[in-house]
């Protein structure tokens, strides 16, 4: 750099050496002081663009741009700012350096018409030694000046096109040529604003004394536009940003160099960013919405303060609700199909410190053994048959919060090892990807089996069991604690009349007997889907039960005597005899209708779903 600042200070023509990046005089000569009148301090205060006249603005971008792509340049429609209408012309030499890693332009600067002087003094005397053949020398040369010209407008990136002062094009570079797919010859001489800038985007007119090409020039102001639309001559839209830059001649108009650029994919790009943003805006509303209604949900549906009860099973139960909510322990309900294990679920999450997170709800009994993973740990597209996009499982979906699994036993033998992992480490993948996920989750599983006899008889895994099991709680059948009867049925009654919008009818102390007096096989549920039909079939009033038939609880109780009622403990062999029994007993009331109004299910107050599970498992148990 020292040794290139010196050979610019000794040079006697004006010479400035330029960082284009930065628009800055780096270091100029006396000669440069005494050409642009400023002094050294000066030059450090000063744009480099600032040194020449506006209207020539347009020519050093376009010299500077072929000095960087070519190493050279040079131009003589530069004017200095201050340069007097009669000065002569100015040769602008340009050449590219990198030094230091940085690349820097070295202007020359020298008087046209002083070297012209001499050279036409030069040539007469040549010409009159060699005749006609240095005639040609010279033609040479102007044919050389012509080809540097072509030279800057075909290294150029961007289109660039001139029209003189009526809007006829005077040039068209090769860059213009693609983007527009017209040949230069197809609009040189033509109307440039009728051809390629005639319509708005729209399609609508677009007059030519609006557009900013023109304004430019009569103004005598140099015009950019961000975005505007040039159109192809096949009939296409092509987005441009251009600048307009006026071209003068003795002070008046001489017409304007556009320089235009196609920013179709940058807009594009831009769209679908915005278009992706407002999508995950929306999506996010959604799902906060959504969140927002099952928080909701599970606060009228789920806060155990609405779990109804006089029964001491009922207040263990409060109690065991109270300990282990505010924990991160795994919970394990059990108890028969309607004991409310799904609204002691709900009572733990919403005290839990997880209550503003979700409560996911899975049945594993409702979930085709093909689609089980899926439906825990999602999957990603193409990952199977029909995966046509990407889907979320239940576990993201739960994370921070809880997931529920209803029917715990109902989970295949070969998930059970994949769920353990996520139990014990926090992490999964999705079906069809390798990225591992992690999650915190709580989970809080149910079932009315017996685990413990599953695990015996290899059908569930005995380390998942015990990841389970940390904390249970088991929910008593109704017959067991008929004290809680008159309340359930009034409160069953209230919910009922309200939705079904009909008189709430009484509830007598004759129908709260025949109530207690039935054995409950359904449990609470079978008590609220009786209550729901005998209050849309009350009568004046009236309200009559039909109870199906079956054991009453007094001699259910005397058969099958349970701990705390001064009888024996059953043994998991007994329950599950006696869960068989109680579904063939309701199938023969159904006339062997499982679905469907007076169904098996519906009388036993349990999903088709789960019951088709059962009678699978019993008619596998009876063939083995």
């Amino acid at each position: 750099m020292h040794g290139l600042a010196a050979c610019v200070a000794a040079h006697p023509l004006p010479h400035l050496l330029v960082s284009p990046y930065e628009n800055a005089v780096l270091i100029a000569n006396r000669a440069a002081e005494r050409h642009f009148g400023i002094d050294s301090e000066g030059f450090a205060h000063i744009k480099f663009s600032d040194l020449f006249e506006q209207d020539t603005i347009g020519y050093l971008h376009v010299a500077t741009q072929q000095a960087m792509n070519q190493r050279f340049a040079w131009t003589r429609a530069l004017r200095p700012v201050g340069a007097r209408d009669d000065a002569g012309a100015l040769e602008h030499c340009l050449v590219a350096e990198t030094l230091e890693g940085t690349l820097l332009i070295l202007m020359s600067i020298q008087d046209v018409d002083a070297q012209e002087r001499r050279s036409i003094d030069d040539e007469a005397d040549t010409m009159h030694r060699a005749g006609l053949s240095e005639w040609r020398r010279a033609e040479r040369f102007l044919r050389e000046i012509e080809r540097r010209h072509h030279l800057i407008l075909s290294a150029a990136g961007e289109g660039i096109y001139g029209v003189d002062a009526n809007g006829i094009t005077t040039f068209v570079n090769p860059a213009a040529e693609d983007m527009l797919g017209y040949r230069a010859e197809e609009l040189i001489g033509r109307e440039m604003h009728q051809k390629v800038h005639h319509k708005h985007s729209d399609g609508s007119h677009y007059p030519v004394h609006e557009c900013p090409i023109y304004n430019a020039f009569r103004s005598n102001k140099i015009t950019t536009v961000d975005d505007e639309c040039f159109w192809r001559k096949d009939g296409k839209p092509l987005r441009v940003e251009y600048t307009s830059t006026p071209l003068l001649e003795n002070g008046e108009a001489a017409g304007a160099v556009i320089v235009f650029r196609d920013i179709s994919q940058r807009k594009t790009d831009e769209e679908r960013l915005r278009g992706a943003l407002s999508e995950n805006a929306a999506l996010r509303e959604r799902l906060e919405k959504e969140n927002a209604y099952l928080q909701e949900q599970i606060l009228t549906q789920s806060n155990h303060n609405e779990i109804l009860g006089r029964s001491e099973a009922i207040q263990r139960i409060i109690r065991q609700i109270d300990v282990v909510a505010g924990t991160a322990a795994n919970v394990l309900i059990t108890g028969e199909s309607g004991t409310g294990k799904e609204l002691v679920a709900g009572a733990i999450h919403q005290a839990s410190r997880r209550k503003d997170r979700p409560l996911i709800r899975v049945n594993c009994a409702a979930v085709p053994r093909e689609l089980f993973e899926s439906e825990f740990f999602g999957h990603v597209r193409g990952s199977f048959s029909g995966a046509i996009r990407d889907r979320v499982g239940r576990f993201e979906l739960a994370d921070g919060g809880t997931l529920f699994l209803d029917e715990v036993g109902e989970i295949p033998l070969e998930l059970q090892s994949k769920l353990l992992r996520v139990l014990q480490e926090g992490s999964f993948e999705r079906v069809g990807e390798e990225k591992t996920r992690q999650v915190d989750v709580r989970i809080i599983a149910a079932t009315n089996r017996d685990l413990k006899a599953e695990v015996e008889q290899g059908r569930f895994r005995e380390d998942l069991f015990f990841r389970l099991n940390v904390f249970p709680i088991e929910c008593s059948p109704l017959r067991q604690r008929r004290d809680d009867i008159p309340l359930l049925a009034q409160h069953f009654l209230r919910l009922s009349c309200q939705r079904l919008n009909v008189p709430e009818p009484r509830l007598s102390r004759a129908n709260v007997e025949e109530l207690e007096r039935y054995a409950w096989p359904g449990n609470a549920r079978e008590l609220q889907n009786v209550i729901e039909r005998a209050a849309i079939l009350a009568r004046q009033g009236r309200l009559m039960f039909n109870l199906p038939a079956g054991p009453k609880a007094k001699q259910l109780t005397r058969e099958l005597p349970v701990a705390g009622d001064g009888g024996r403990i059953l043994t998991a062999t007994e329950i599950q005899d006696l869960e068989e029994r109680n579904i063939r007993a309701a199938l023969d009331a159904s006339g062997g209708r499982v679905a469907g109004p007076n169904g098996a299910a519906e009388l036993l107050a349990m999903k088709p779903q789960t019951l088709y599970s059962r009678l699978r498992k019993m008619e596998y148990a009876g063939s083995s």
